[in-house]
């Protein structure tokens, strides 16, 4: 109830006519029935701005911490996803990724639409990123098509860190559902489940058009902050 209250009275109206997000591509969503919607992911706006110009309700795997944010600021965003119907997860480890996969199962398993960001993390330079695998598994153990999704203008509007976004207009646009079928029974092989998400990231980077990169976001990421991390320890070291 309170999905639908947000979508269609309190943010999604002020969404549409912030943003005037174009939409291309949504004929690919199915009317009914179960489906994952995989896409990249630049911007905090992502959660709302793919969800306003679907029909259909979407749920999505959540990362844990914006259900577990210390004050008052963490508990309005905890009960903020909450309501919206949105499923925590962890992302710390191979247990939680198999604690992600049972959830999505879940919503699948009752003929809904999931919303999953296969680079697990937001982009921090607006590149694409290495695809987790996690997708792949949902995709071809349920047996359900994997629709990809590109977000396109999110990241200027609101690039990681910005709280207010830039008023701007956005794309989001969804490519032809991708048919996994062949593959049944195969969702326990490497080989196969790399290769099907790296199928479903290169149908996003066809949409997006961003510069892929073949690394985890998060490993980048922790990459990065380490090596700023020495140059203020060491400033002499990076000169």
């Amino acid at each position: 109830m309170f999905y639908h209250l947000l979508k269609y009275v309190l943010l999604g109206p002020l969404l549409r006519l912030l943003f005037r997000p174009r939409t291309e591509g949504l004929e690919h969503i199915p009317e009914d029935g179960p489906a994952i919607v995989a896409g990249n992911h630049l911007s905090f706006s992502d959660h709302f701005l793919m969800p306003v110009v679907l029909k259909r309700r979407i749920t999505f795997l959540a990362k844990q911490e914006y259900f577990t944010g210390p004050g008052l600021k963490g508990r309005l965003t905890a009960a903020f996803f909450r309501s919206a119907g949105q499923i925590p997860v962890d992302r710390s480890g191979k247990e939680a990724g198999r604690a992600a996969i049972r959830e999505g199962l879940g919503v699948l398993s009752r003929g809904e639409l999931l919303g999953i960001y296969p680079e697990g993390t937001r982009s921090h330079d607006g590149r694409l990123y290495k695809g987790k695998v996690g997708v792949a598994v949902m995709a071809i153990k349920a047996g359900v098509p994997v629709i990809p999704c590109a977000m396109v203008g999110t990241f200027e509007i609101q690039p990681p860190g910005k709280v207010v976004p830039k008023v701007r207009r956005v794309t989001v646009r969804f490519g032809a559902p991708l048919d996994f079928s062949r593959f049944a029974g195969l969702e326990g092989e490497k080989a196969v489940i790399r290769a099907v998400t790296d199928e479903i990231m290169y149908e996003i980077l066809a949409l997006s058009g961003q510069e892929y990169v073949d690394a985890y976001a998060a490993d980048v990421k922790a990459a990065e902050a380490e090596k700023a991390a020495a140059a203020r320890k060491f400033p002499r070291l990076g000169r």
